[in-house]
């Protein structure tokens, strides 16, 4: 079974309840009906033929909740239920709720947007400060590589590096259902050039280590060090990553979202995503861009990524 099928299998299996708070766009609703037809999972619209948040009757706690989370950017009790009728604050506000397993938006909104959302309804995971992206790169020969960030944080601090891979290690788990081996790359291997940058990665590399000890990690460390044993062997002699890498932390995000479209279009690679990492519940980005096949594969990605840590063994 090919991990597209295999995603969706999986997604059937979990039987997930997933807001899209677009429900008003042409390409949500046919992915509506066909993730509610395949039975991968029960979508709730939001907008036209679905709820309508600005009559729905848990408006008031929606705003409630919103004032309670963020008081200084709600003038009134007014201004809080237009806030709360936002279909991208009302939807996060169902997962917060546990009446929701995940939220999905981004067909019409800006990534910007649902970030926004998401941090002030959500907020971040545990042990992680920073909202982050992942694409998830299918190769012609069936491996699945996570690249990480692709999507959000421009010019990542140390900080962040070591949080965005702790993400994307979580969320592998979920999503892939493999143990995640975390590449720091960057344009030298173990000292082979010094300056700055190469500084960056390094003290990222070591402290995602302090941040999870048990999960294989290297850096700084050239991708084709990473990801081709042999050439690991000579440029990083004892890595170990054996050459054998499967989570791909780039840098910045010139790099990341470089990177995976060369891969995507050069390579013949399947990219799915972006998906949102770092926040406690999900709720995930789209491309402005996405077909209805593409929203169907993200919504059975975020119904994954709400499985609990107890269950699939997540750091």
């Amino acid at each position: 079974m090919s991990f597209r099928a295999e995603l969706l299998a999986r997604a059937k299996a979990r039987r997930a309840r997933i807001v899209f708070a677009e429900g008003e766009d042409p390409r949500v609703q046919a992915a509506a009906e066909r993730l509610r037809g395949e039975g991968i999972l029960e979508p709730v619209l939001l907008g036209l033929g679905g709820i309508d948040p600005g009559k729905d009757p848990r408006l008031p706690r929606v705003a409630e909740f919103l004032r309670s989370r963020r008081p200084e950017r709600v003038h009134d009790g007014v201004h809080a239920l237009d806030l709360a009728s936002d279909p991208l604050n009302f939807g996060a506000a169902l997962v917060a709720f546990g009446e929701a397993d995940g939220c999905v938006a981004g067909a019409v909104r800006t990534t910007a947007e649902v970030i926004r959302s998401a941090l002030w309804v959500l907020g971040t995971a545990p042990g992680v400060s920073v909202v982050s992206s992942a694409f998830y790169l299918v190769v012609p020969d069936g491996r699945v590589f996570t690249f990480t960030d692709c999507a959000v944080v421009p010019e990542p601090s140390t900080a962040q590096l070591a949080e965005i891979a702790l993400s994307a290690a979580r969320d592998r788990v979920r999503l892939v259902g493999d143990a995640p081996r975390v590449a720091f790359l960057s344009f030298c291997t173990r000292g082979s050039a010094q300056g700055p940058r190469v500084e960056r990665i390094r003290e990222a590399a070591a402290r995602f280590r302090t941040l999870a000890p048990g999960i294989v990690s290297d850096g700084e460390i050239q991708v084709d060090a990473a990801l081709n044993a042999s050439i690991g062997e000579r440029k990083a002699p004892g890595s170990p990553l054996a050459g054998r890498a499967n989570v791909l932390v780039f840098p910045d995000l010139d790099a990341g979202n470089i990177g995976y479209k060369l891969v995507q279009h050069l390579g013949g690679a399947i990219a799915l995503g972006p998906i949102l990492q770092g926040l406690p519940r999900p709720m995930s980005d789209l491309s402005r861009g996405a077909t209805a096949d593409d929203i169907v594969e993200v919504a059975a990605m975020v119904a994954l990524q709400g499985e609990s840590n107890a269950t699939t063994g997540a750091v």
